[in-house]
């Protein structure tokens, strides 16, 4: 049986990852950034000030709401549970002893593109969102495909189908990159480092899980934004500590990714320009897997806050690339290059250290190992735990969602136990089929939200416009809050 999986999973992985949804992933994100002005980049001041900077001075940003609804920095800390993940210690591991150092490159590139694809999901998200019958806000790629690109003349059909379509592949995604790649990788590492057996890892996450879980995103939310902090700093704090430790080989690290990514053969040697094909699909399909932008997926959490501007989720959702992708991966990337594991000339990884297989799953705990010793590889056991356990938490989330959409609310505490057992298969499954799955399910869930998104690329340019200059320009215009009359005028007495 799983061979049979494992050569239909490929044969689709092929299709959804190939070339064309490359490109239409890169297409997407060139677009809103020239669409905005390079928002990222002319207004980075103002987006770091409504969101690091809000942090410090903004009581509204954690202010927490007695209705459904949930703060904004908790809307950002179930996002980044769900994106700052394996993705980030294991996939970008995996992208480099794939694809060479090069594919950190264009894991960067994607990620810059990707903060205003991620922006323009938020923005559509909040602008789309609207209140199930429990108060409770329900926004994400599904709305604004039925409501937005379905009310296009001509495309009620094709906007409900993609909708159906994106709510199926979510619901399957979460299984994949929101579940079993994650407690792969936490029984993984704790049999590794500590001994544990796998099968007692999926009891011990799978009882964790299920308490959280079935509570609903206010006891989701209420967890993330203690946990997901705390990891992401002391992530953080340990990898600029090996940064710092390696600053010498700082030159010859970055000259290696630069030259990666655009060699012509493939690391070891092999097929001229099949290097480079190599370094872009790992960099991109990794990218992805890490940040999300284009999946369609954390906009289903940040509809949940309690935020009324659009533009202003929108910022968050540029925050998270940027956190996830240009910070905790490149410091991630940076402590494996430097560490001697990779040959930064031919690309190639070790095969072993001390005697011990290096794989995608255990070589940043080795690196780690090698600047602090047994304490290190426990460190990342540790570390890879609660990230992905926060993973699982925001992604029984996103699934919770697109079952609503397809079944309706009374159905989500269904698949909310169906989630909860799966954990346990995702503990004693395979390493590769995992994350082949998570591939897969990631492909084919970003193609139709993309379609969304460039469709409704002109109300995300209206939308911003719409902002900057009221916000930043101090014209009077009446501001864009929702596609809905009613919800619009709701929004309107909060600012």
């Amino acid at each position: 049986m799983l061979d049979f999986i494992t050569n239909l999973n490929n044969a689709v992985n092929n299709i959804v990852w190939g070339w064309p949804a490359l490109i239409l992933l890169a297409f997407v994100g060139v677009l809103m950034t020239l669409l905005t002005n390079f928002f990222q980049l002319t207004h980075i001041r103002h987006w770091f000030q409504m969101t690091l900077g809000a942090m410090f001075k903004d009581k509204h940003v954690f202010g927490h709401t007695k209705d459904r609804s949930i703060s904004q920095f908790q809307s950002l800390c179930t996002a980044l549970a769900a994106t700052v993940g394996t993705g980030n210690i294991v996939g970008v591991a995996g992208a480099i002893m794939v694809g060479g150092p090069g594919a950190v490159f264009w894991m960067w590139l994607i990620a810059f593109f990707g903060m205003m694809t991620n922006y323009s999901e938020n923005v559509l998200g909040i602008y789309y969102r609207r209140k199930n019958s429990a108060g409770e806000w329900s926004g994400g790629a599904m709305y604004y495909l039925r409501d937005g690109l379905g009310a296009k003349p001509g495309c009620k059909a094709i906007g409900s189908i993609l909708a159906v379509l994106f709510s199926i592949f979510c619901f399957l995604a979460s299984f994949g990159i929101g579940n079993m790649t994650q407690v792969n990788s936490i029984s993984g590492n704790m049999e590794s480092v500590f001994g544990v057996p796998t099968w007692v890892t999926g009891i011990v996450v799978l009882a964790a899980g299920g308490l959280v879980i079935v509570g609903g995103i206010k006891r989701i939310a209420s967890v993330t934004e203690k946990i997901v902090p705390f990891m992401v700093v002391i992530y953080i704090v340990g990898t600029v500590v090996i940064f710092f430790t390696n600053i010498s080989h700082a030159g010859a690290v970055f000259r290696a990714i630069f030259q990666g990514a655009f060699a012509l053969e493939a690391a070891g040697g092999g097929v001229v320009g099949y290097g480079i094909k190599l370094a872009i699909e790992q960099g991109m399909k990794r990218g992805v897997f890490s940040n999300e932008a284009g999946l369609g997926s954390s906009v289903m959490v940040h509809s949940n806050s309690n935020v009324s501007e659009p533009v202003r989720q929108g910022m968050w959702g540029i925050f998270e690339v940027f956190a996830d992708t240009l910070v905790v991966c490149t410091l991630t990337a940076f402590s494996i290059l430097s560490s001697g594991l990779i040959d930064l000339e031919t690309g190639v990884a070790a095969a072993t250290y001390n005697g011990i297989e290096l794989t995608k799953a255990n070589i940043v705990s080795t690196v780690f190992s090698i600047h602090f010793g047994k304490v290190g590889a426990g460190f990342i056991a540790i570390a890879i735990m609660l990230f992905a356990f926060s993973t699982v938490l925001g992604w029984s989330h996103y699934g919770s969602k697109a079952c609503e959409f397809l079944f309706g609310e009374k159905y989500t505490i269904v698949y909310r136990t169906i989630f909860v057992i799966a954990i346990f298969g995702g503990a004693v499954m395979g390493d590769n089929l995992a994350w082949d799955l998570a591939d897969t399910f990631n492909g084919m869930m970003m193609i139709p939200n993309l379609i969304g998104v460039l469709a409704l690329s002109p109300l995300v340019f209206q939308i911003t416009k719409n902002y900057t200059n009221r916000v930043l320009k101090g014209k009077n215009e009446k501001p864009m809050l929702s596609a809905f009359p009613e919800i619009q005028r709701e929004q309107e007495r909060k600012l």
